[in-house]
């Protein structure tokens, strides 16, 4: 009877372990103000932070979402990130925040973050937004490559799961504003188009060719652009 009350231990060990260790772990301070040199700060959970004695509401407190972002640019639109860089107070905390503004018919491209899901809240504007499911998995029973997409007003609120691609788009003659908080500190981002045409050193035009079933001078021309 032991022996089984072991073996059943073990399993049960062997299935809740995996999951114990797939996220990161929870902080064993109330904060961790993250500073840039160890001379500054104490050594505390696997991390230098800042002396908590001298640590200020200042180090917790950032302004700079307040103003618009210059959508001045190829895709008609700017992100202006709040996180870890530069918001010391967000280290161990596993979260941060965005604001991005929107031209007429512009666009947050598609894009992933390897390290975050994302929950968007549109402020202004009116906004096509998705995300694509990963590639075909018989094994998971996964569609494969299915887009989720939703048109949102003022107010409403869409989901990017972690990892996935997903994009926004101002449908409006007027500029959109949306709102959007990431699961990490550092969440990360990886632009899909220059990502593949924008690699330095390039990625060799013939594989993209081949991936993309197009002409070589196609994918030379868009390399251009990036």
């Amino acid at each position: 009877m032991k022996s089984l009350s072991y073996i059943a231990v073990l399993s049960l060990l062997a299935l809740i372990l995996p999951l114990a260790i797939a996220s990161d772990p929870s902080p064993l301070q109330d904060f961790c103000v993250g500073v840039n040199t160890p001379a500054s700060g104490v050594f505390v959970n696997g991390k230098f932070c800042k002396d908590p004695r001298i640590v200020s509401a200042d180090d917790f407190f950032s302004s700079i979402l307040n103003r618009p972002g210059n959508v001045n640019n190829a895709v008609g639109s700017n992100v202006t990130t709040v996180n870890v860089n530069n918001l010391g107070g967000l280290n161990t905390l596993g979260i941060s925040l965005v604001r991005i503004d929107y031209a007429p018919n512009g666009q947050n491209p598609p894009h992933i973050h390897p390290r975050a899901t994302e929950i968007l809240i549109v402020q202004q504007g009116t906004l096509l937004v998705g995300f694509v499911s990963s590639n075909k998995d018989v094994s998971s029973n996964q569609d494969g490559n299915r887009l989720f997409a939703k048109t949102l007003n003022a107010g409403d609120v869409f989901v990017f799961p972690e990892g996935l691609i997903h994009f926004q788009f101002n449908l409006g003659q007027t500029p959109a504003v949306a709102i959007a908080a990431l699961s990490s500190q550092n969440a990360g981002v990886i632009t899909i188009a220059n990502t593949v045409f924008g690699s330095n050193p390039a990625i060799d035009p013939n594989v993209l060719a081949r991936a993309f079933q197009m002409d070589a001078n196609v994918i030379r021309d868009l390399q251009n652009k990036f």
